[in-house]
């Protein structure tokens, strides 16, 4: 007997709801590029907890995340920034 796998039709049903269409943080606040002493949009990119927001939550460019996760890391090595809080 032959066992067929399910298959899938998307990642993620949306269960009937439209998809959002992800804004850029950065073009919000009507910038092309960030750089690490930009620290109150740096903080926009940060989650309350100090870690940096993934892509697929900010809609940022895979250039601008990149970007941003360097000028980041820099911000938090002049202490600019925090590191990622206590768990």
């Amino acid at each position: 007997m032959v066992r067929r796998m399910p298959t899938r039709t998307s990642r993620r049903p949306t269960a009937g709801r439209p998809l959002r269409p992800r804004r850029n943080l950065l073009s919000a606040a009507g910038l092309d590029d960030v750089t690490y002493r930009d620290v109150e949009v740096l903080r926009t990119l940060l989650s309350d907890r100090g870690r940096i927001r993934p892509r697929r939550i900010t809609g940022l460019t895979p250039q601008q995340q990149r970007r941003a996760v360097r000028a980041i890391k820099t911000a938090r090595e002049l202490a600019l920034l925090p590191y990622a809080g206590r768990r």
